[in-house]
């Protein structure tokens, strides 16, 4: 189910809504949160709900397992509990791309291998993270096993971050899994950051995406002008998609009397890959820190050893992305950069006018969009010649004029603008009436043109719900 579709708009999310603070007790209230995630995430794919479902009870299993244990026998334990759980991902993510890349190997000695094409389960990056988290924190005495199932089952399915994040850490729920304070500001702050979130998905991100498929998807050896408009556009929508969605997750987190963890601090803002990555995707950046780079050695142990483990922190975080090639090549080249800062480039930067540093952030983040984005490795070379002018400097590509309407001509420097400033600040406490009013009927306008978008059936998937 989609957050912006008319069946979650107007049927789910309110009837959810209702029956939800109804509910006499906080296990009620938690059963009915659980009951309407496994609605949510089963509206489309229900089969996909017993493997969550059975992913689910062996973590908890495996989280008891591991805390009833010492020494040898409780590393034995998590190494089975995360095995088991990496091992899922696997298949059901790698599989086809394993056995391809196999195939393709062995196909000049006259080997073909059949592709199995398991269908890829929504989520299953995020809610296996999740778990991973859970039992390797477990581990580490951070918190005991819960012994309620059905705490860890909502913790593991709850619908507003089940299929495309914030990835959050059982350590910063578990207090609200036995109790939360609800108020009617919180459920207007809520609300209204789930509004800003939905005009961020519907209003921008979706209306960009026709200038990026022209360039990427239909244009051959496109010329300076479209691969620019395409890579500006791109690296716009899958901002304001993505952070469009965690901002909907975070919000209704509030409503329910949650604290997610905030997703998005201005990325585009940045100055450096390194800063980049401490304001994108905040979440999955700094489980990759706490339960990879840290435990490889981090930064201790000499240069060498810490530019190793950027590198292989950042190739897995590109597979982690998707089973592709240009995934973990996109894993590469910020892993690449960040060792180049760290070796000393980052000094540099330090001591340059903030706006070369800013430029030089930018043209490193754009041209790791290319192979983010494009369908293979030809189709980014093809993108990158164009970026610096080896396929002609001619005007937009047909397909790009096609897509090109007068909307875009003052959207693309808008969706820039808002991408780099904090034009809506998340606290509201403090600011005057008049502010406040302005505010108030700005969100009330968003709604109104989001909602309008739903009504003519203008929406479409998440970026973030492929990986």
């Amino acid at each position: 189910m989609l957050f912006a579709s008319p069946s979650f708009l107007f049927f789910f999310l309110p009837a959810c809504l209702a029956l939800y603070f109804a509910m006499p007790s906080m296990r009620a209230k938690n059963l009915l949160l659980l009951a309407a995630s496994l609605v949510f995430y089963g509206w489309g794919e229900p089969v996909f709900v017993l493997l969550m479902a059975a992913m689910t009870g062996f973590n908890y299993l495996a989280a008891r397992a591991i805390d009833g244990r010492e020494g040898s026998a409780r590393k034995a334990a998590l190494a089975a509990g995360a095995g088991v759980n990496l091992a899922v991902l696997a298949v059901f993510k790698y599989a086809d791309f394993a056995i391809g890349t196999l195939d393709a190997t062995l196909g000049p000695l006259g080997v073909s291998l059949p592709r199995p094409h398991i269908p890829l389960p929504l989520g299953v990056s995020f809610f296996t993270f999740h778990a991973l988290s859970y039992l390797i924190d477990v581990f580490r005495r951070r918190f005991a096993a819960n012994r309620n199932l059905e705490q860890v089952a909502l913790y593991i399915a709850f619908f507003p971050q089940l299929i495309a994040g914030p990835i959050v850490r059982y350590k910063t729920i578990a207090r609200r899994l036995v109790f939360r304070r609800h108020s009617l500001g919180r459920a207007s702050a809520g609300l209204r950051m789930f509004i800003i979130g939905l005009g961020q998905k519907l209003l921008l991100a979706d209306q960009l995406a026709p200038l990026a498929d022209a360039v990427f998807d239909h244009a051959h050896a496109p010329g300076l002008a479209s691969a620019w408009v395409g890579v500006v556009a791109y690296a716009l929508q899958i901002y304001f998609d993505f952070a469009g969605y965690s901002n909907m997750a975070i919000g209704l987190g509030v409503v329910f009397g949650f604290s997610l963890p905030r997703n998005f601090n201005l990325p585009y803002a940045s100055r450096s890959i390194t800063e980049f990555w401490r304001r994108w995707h905040i979440s999955l950046s700094s489980w990759f820190r706490d339960y990879l780079y840290i435990p490889l050695g981090g930064n201790r142990g000499g240069r060498w050893r810490t530019w190793r483990n950027l590198v292989v922190v950042f190739l897995l975080c590109g597979l982690w992305h998707g089973a592709s090639w240009t995934f973990v090549l996109w894993g590469a080249w910020h892993g690449l950069f960040l060792v180049v800062e760290r070796a000393g480039l980052g000094r540099g930067l330090a001591r340059l006018p903030a706006p070369l540093a800013w430029a030089y952030a930018m043209a490193a983040v754009l041209g790791g969009w290319v192979l983010f984005r494009a369908p293979d490795l030809a189709a980014a070379g093809e993108v990158w010649r164009g970026l610096v002018g080896l396929n002609g400097a001619g005007g937009l590509s047909p397909d790009l004029a096609a897509s090109w309407q007068t909307l875009h001509a003052w959207l693309l420097p808008l969706a820039a603008v808002l991408a780099v400033a904090p034009v809506w600040r998340p606290k509201l406490r403090g600011w005057p009436r008049t502010r406040l009013a302005l505010d108030h009927a700005a969100v009330a306008a968003l709604l109104v043109l989001a909602i309008s978008q739903v009504a003519a059936g203008a929406y479409s998937p998440f970026l973030y719900f492929r990986f």
